[in-house]
């Protein structure tokens, strides 16, 4: 008896097998390879995007953008988007620091390091849907197919083709499917099609992210438009994040790059949805030169110091856009840290409480348990003092000279804890360091997105 169900376990895992081939060979057949998703509801719009929808934003001469249907996972959506640049555009970016990079990223930073020759056209490509990461040599080659054939059909540089993917770690990517649809690309390119190019980098992202600014130059004004997609695996280090930042302003790349750099720390590494850093994370930059403005060649002038709080603006304001999209996001929550030790030390205390579950599960519940806040100060490693700690929700004080506050009511804080838009301050009376931070709570929303992101 034992023989004979062995035999029958045996036969029918091989028919399984044989089913499960049978499957993949038919999806073969309809075009669909083995990574391609079939069509599902998306993700209700976040309660927290913003309520006017996706912004008007200026056209910046120089640019276009068009965005197409290539089935590279997901059905019946654009997934797709090319942005050309005009001959002379600067550009300048920033990517994650994961020591996993996707095959994109690294060849994004090598192009950036490279010789650069400003006076051709330039372009980027990104697709949704795969992320083109830990896929070995592969994925290198994917990336100079796909860049190549946008370079062909442009007349620009391979070397100035920049390519960005996001989805799914650990697929090859179906560059062929992305190549089959560049002719369609060039020949909708449109300076009006910001919007469907943010729309085609969305993954689980519930609204397309938009921002700008306009910036007083000498003898004209200098405008400055971008897109950015993340919802999940937002963290330092650039977040799972994809931004497309475009100005017209005519500034050399080494001044570009100086004013990025220094204004990504404050903005899209100060958030964080999940402590989780993607690998394929790119913030690029491109500047026209076609403003009238006059040059910017002095970063101390008064109009590179006008368009370096323009571009901050816009890099805030899209950073908080991911966080208000943040995967089952109900609140969006700003964590004031004041008084450490030094600025290192109120970040740790910063992160340590945005990125705490208990703290994160409280705020979700509307609890306004402050005890998990103290716990979250105590781990972070920070230099802290129980008798000089000061603990506020908003105007309201809670917790000082190592206590709760006496005048704190449990009511208030959980009146306050109904709010969307919430507001956590630390003071831990010790020094001059501070540092703010972004994130939002952890609702049963986020497992439901990322228990089946495969499946």
């Amino acid at each position: 008896m034992a023989k004979k169900d062995k035999d029958w376990k045996a036969e029918a895992k091989a028919l399984r097998g044989r089913v499960k081939k049978l499957r993949t060979r038919l999806r073969e057949k309809a075009g669909m390879g083995g990574t391609e998703k079939k069509a599902k509801a998306p993700n209700p719009v976040s309660p927290l995007a913003p309520k006017g929808g996706f912004p008007a934003l200026p056209v910046i001469a120089g640019v276009d953008f068009a965005a197409v249907e290539a089935g590279v996972r997901y059905a019946n959506r654009k997934d797709v988007m090319l942005v050309r640049l005009a001959p002379g555009t600067a550009i300048a970016g920033a990517f994650t620091r994961s020591s996993t990079r996707a095959a994109c990223v690294l060849d994004c930073q090598a192009k950036l390091k490279g010789k650069v020759d400003d006076t051709s056209g330039a372009a980027i490509l990104v697709n949704s849907g795969n992320a083109n990461a830990f896929t070995g040599a592969a994925g290198q080659t994917s990336v100079d197919q796909v860049t190549g054939a946008v370079a062909d059909a442009l007349g620009v540089p391979a070397t100035r083709v920049f390519s960005s993917s996001t989805g799914v770690i650990g697929e090859p990517l179906p560059h062929d499917r992305i190549i089959a649809k560049i002719g369609e690309l060039t020949a909708a390119l449109d300076p009006g099609g910001i919007e469907m190019a943010a729309r085609a980098i969305m993954t689980t992202d519930t609204f397309p992210k938009g921002a700008m600014a306009e910036v007083e130059g000498d003898g004209g004004t200098i405008r400055i438009a971008g897109i950015a997609k993340g919802s999940g695996m937002i963290a330092p280090d650039m977040a799972t994040m994809l931004v497309y930042i475009f100005t017209d302003a005519k500034i050399a790349a080494p001044a570009l790059q100086k004013l990025l750099s220094r204004n990504v720390d404050e903005t899209f590494n100060a958030i964080t949805v999940d402590s989780d850093t993607s690998t394929s994370d790119a913030l690029i930059l491109a500047a026209t030169g076609q403003s009238k403005a006059a040059p910017i060649t002095d970063l101390r002038s008064a109009t590179a110091r006008a368009f370096d709080a323009g571009l901050r603006a816009v890099m805030m304001d899209l950073a908080h856009q991911v966080i208000r999209d943040g995967e089952g996001a109900t609140k969006f929550v700003e964590i004031r840290v004041t008084g450490a030790a030094d600025a290192a030390d109120a970040r740790r205390v910063a992160m340590s409480i945005a990125n705490s579950p208990l703290v994160k599960t409280a705020i979700a519940g509307q609890d306004p348990n402050w005890g998990r806040i103290v716990a979250a100060v105590g781990k972070s490693g920070a230099k802290a003092d129980r008798d000089r700690l000061t603990i506020r929700f908003g105007d309201i004080l809670v917790a000082e000279k190592g206590w709760r506050s006496p005048d704190y009511r449990e009511e208030d804080g959980a009146s306050y804890m109904k709010q969307e838009d919430l507001v956590i301050a630390v003071d831990l009376g010790i020094g001059k360091g501070a540092r703010t931070v972004w994130t939002c709570d952890l609702t049963h929303r986020y497992i439901d997105i990322n228990a089946d992101y495969r499946s």
